[in-house]
């Protein structure tokens, strides 16, 4: 290949939600009757144009279709085909857009008006649960043994189609028929999804050889799955489904996509597979590159996952195309694209919308537009040979030498106060039972108390109102005055239905991570650097680019107020470390464990000073604990010996009679169930409403000491569930675990929903809780 020749830059999708989070409006807009379908669809097509001509603009070359979503990648895939639950009441034909958001959302049906679904009555959502060990939500495919699929939607070829008539020549995206199955369920306990493959395939077939029709040459299959531990028969499922697929329209190549880690045990099987490109994640496993480049036939295609697409920190260029040298070298370099590690989805949108940036940080930055640039610098030096892009790199260097001798990174005291850390000061006093007792004398709560996990609706007046004193239009004073009004009626809200555990609502947070980083130091906040969580759910993660400690008190102000509204316990609301560590781009100069000790040790002053105010009940959330455990089992004691000795430092520290609470969002439990003993929580609340309360199933075999509040109402759908629907799953609770171990709760935090859902929802799970007290435990 002549220096003239240019490797091709590939993004393998980019993030969705616009630039101003024109698909958020857009959705919401549509869900409360407020926009028309043909509004919401036209607003995503214009996104979908604004990304093809960013990634052109930037220098990509191989351009994805079909990574957009309207909610999710994953439900996109089930509803193509044909995989929607009986519930829904789709039989035939394509699925009608509203059975695809209940799906999503759930449904409570027209009478009531809360959602925008073609059905009579209520249903419910899919599961949700985090894509591999990203803080990215999907939906959960639900598959009945005897599961029948057909092509039911055409979006792939229809947005191939799209970008040809746009001047745009795409590589279609489609999720792995392997790695779908293998992310699915079935109400059969012991049926493996997998065992659906021969009939899936026709689906897929039948897809690819439309789009060779429509005119694609490449596509784009994204198969994750193959970085997990695979027990043989998934690893033949792969060389079943891919000998199909590359003969059901041979003249179509494919690229198969991995990311999230390094084939490891896996790489045999990859490099078997008929395909024409293997696209391989370096950021995470850059020690893979080698074996590929030996063992791979040098007529495969090789994509190299050079740039972070999980993280925000600059690349250093050089130190990247050293690495890669001998590799390349060695490889025909026609065969050679240039890529992100995975998706562009998990990262911000453009740096330069950051107008309020600290200067010397945003130095060390790179968002997806910035990431594509860094792409295609790369794929020039290989092109051009490095002296083309003598600037960019030299740029990319002196950012990383700026920011490695920055003293704006590193606090001495905090390294000196981690160095005071001991395996004493990580243990409660006493065991559960004695602090059990001693609990249920100071807060004398009835069996199944009630509570909330923390959050009360943020509605568009907290909202406006907090932008408002941000711009400067509202007074500190006002929006003081503001807050401790909503307060108050939300404490007198909850005394007047009968809640036993009180919360303050959280009205003053912006966001349950951010607003304890903008509290600590060494964390970064940005205006727009959106990310999506799930749905129209977006996040803006702090960012962590130094050591991080607590200057002053951060929630005991807004408590103290609180509690002095009720004579019932009102709970000390904090975000624990792992979550606040797994939430926020981190820092990459230093290990994640010492990080995450940093944070434990600010949070643990925050508990002292909670519980010195008299607060007899504080809960640490640790919604993100499961979802940083690594994807290979090998790595798994590491991570959960760091992880839980972080909780354990921040929540030690306070005397018997104090309650600590934990938060733990949706996940399974059964393997790590040790772990979440050892956290030694005295009560744990979790996920349970939407898996018909099969998480239990973890705690019961184990026989869990501790209390559990088993998550009853879904607060991730608009629907409201009834009295004996409440009920029933507290019953199903019961069969498995002890009446004095049951806390009552709704699944997470209800920032997300509207005060018409949450009133008649919590008034519900209270009656709930009070039908349980007088009916009979059963035999």
């Amino acid at each position: 290949m002549s220096l003239s020749q240019k490797v091709p830059v590939a993004t393998l999708g980019v993030p969705r939600i616009g630039r101003r989070r024109e698909l958020k409006r857009a959705l919401e807009s549509y869900w409360l009757r407020k926009s028309s379908a043909a509004d919401l669809l036209e607003t995503a097509r214009a996104l979908r144009v604004e990304n093809w001509t960013e990634q052109c603009d930037r220098g990509v070359t191989i351009i994805p279709s079909n990574d957009f979503s309207l909610y999710d990648h994953v439900l996109d895939t089930a509803t193509m085909v044909g995989a929607v639950p009986p519930r829904y009441g789709w039989s035939e034909g394509e699925v009608p857009l509203d059975t695809y958001f209940a799906m999503a959302r759930g449904s409570q049906g027209e009478a009531a008006g809360l959602d925008y679904a073609n059905h009579g009555n209520a249903v419910t959502a899919l599961e949700m649960t985090k894509w591999f060990d990203t803080n990215y939500h999907y939906m959960v495919p639900e598959l009945a043994d005897d599961q029948a699929f057909a092509l039911s939607w055409s979006k792939p070829v229809d947005h191939f189609l799209e970008g040809r008539a746009f001047g745009v020549h795409t590589r279609p995206v489609l999720l792995g028929p392997v790695t779908f199955l293998k992310l699915a369920k079935s109400p059969t306990r012991d049926f493996n999804p997998i065992a659906l493959l021969p009939r899936l395939l026709p689906v897929y077939e039948l897809l690819l050889r439309r789009l060779k029709v429509a005119g694609a040459d490449w596509v784009q299959i994204d198969e994750p799955a193959l970085v997990l531990d695979l027990i043989p028969n998934e690893q033949d499922a792969f060389n079943f489904a891919y000998d199909r697929l590359s003969q059901a329209a041979p003249e179509l190549k494919i690229m198969l996509a991995t990311y999230f880690g390094g084939l490891d045990g896996n790489l045999e099987t990859a490099l078997s597979l008929p395909v024409a490109g293997l696209h391989l994640d370096l950021a995470r496993a850059p020690e893979q590159l080698e074996a590929v480049g030996r063992l791979a036939p040098k007529d495969l295609v090789l994509s190299l996952g050079l740039i972070d697409g999980r993280n925000v920190w600059r690349a250093n260029l050089r130190p990247i195309l050293d690495r890669i040298k001998p590799v390349v070298a060695g490889w025909p370099l026609e065969r050679v694209e240039i890529a992100p590690s995975c998706s562009l989805l998990h990262v911000p949108i453009d740096l330069e919308l950051e107008t309020a940036l600290d200067r010397d940080i945003k130095s060390w930055l790179a968002f997806a537009a910035q990431k594509m640039g860094e792409l295609t610098t790369i794929a020039r030096a290989l092109s051009e040979g490095r002296e083309a892009v003598s600037a960019e790199l030299e740029s990319s260097t002196q950012a990383a030498a700026a920011r490695l001798t920055s003293p704006k990174v590193y606090d001495p005291l905090v390294e000196g106060r981690l160095a005071f850390i001991d395996e004493d000061i990580m243990r409660r006093k006493s065991s559960f039972a004695e602090r059990s007792r001693l609990q249920d004398e100071t807060l004398r709560l009835p069996t199944f108390p009630t509570t909330t996990i923390g959050s009360f609706p943020q509605t568009p007046e907290i909202r406006n109102a907090r932008a408002a004193h941000a711009r400067g239009e509202l007074s500190y004073i006002d929006y003081e005055a503001f807050l401790r009004k909503e307060i108050e009626a939300t404490i007198r809200w909850q005394d007047e239905i009968g809640l036993d555990v009180l919360v303050h609502g959280e009205f003053e947070r912006n966001d349950m991570v951010q607003s304890f980083g903008e509290q600590l130091s060494g964390f970064a906040f940005t205006q727009h650097a959106w990310v999506q969580s799930y749905g129209s759910r977006y996040v803006r993660p702090p960012i962590i680019f130094g050591d991080v400690s607590r200057p002053n008190p951060m929630t005991v102000r807004w408590w103290r107020y609180a509690q002095s509204l009720t004579d019932k316990p009102v709970k000390g609301m904090l975000t624990g470390p792992v979550t606040i560590l797994n939430w926020s781009f981190v820092r990459d100069d230093l290990a994640r464990s010492v990080v995450c000790r940093q944070i434990a040790l600010a949070l643990r002053g925050e508990v002292g000073d909670l519980e010195s105010a008299g607060a007899k009940v504080i809960q640490i959330d640790e919604a993100a604990l499961r979802e940083g455990l690594p994807l290979r089992k090998s790595e798994w004691k590491h991570y959960l010996e760091w992880a839980i000795e972080c909780f354990r430092l921040a929540s030690t520290g306070v005397c018997d009679v104090t309650q600590i609470h934990t938060h733990m969002c949706y996940s399974e439990f059964n393997d790590i169930i040790d772990a979440i003993a050892a956290m030694d929580a005295d009560v744990i609340s979790i996920e349970t409403s939407r898996s018909q309360m099969e998480l239990l199933n973890a705690f019961e075999k184990f026989n869990y000491p501790n209390e559990i509040g088993p998550g009853i109402y879904d607060i991730h759908s608009p629907r409201v569930p009834g009295v004996d629907e409440m009920a029933n799953l507290l019953s199903q609770a019961r069969e498995r675990l002890c009446d004095s171990q049951i806390w009552v709760n709704p699944d997470c935090g209800l920032k997300t929903r509207r005060w018409e859902e949450v009133r008649p929802a919590l008034i519900n799970m209270v009656e709930a809780a009070r039908i349980l007290r007088d009916a009979p435990r059963g035999p």
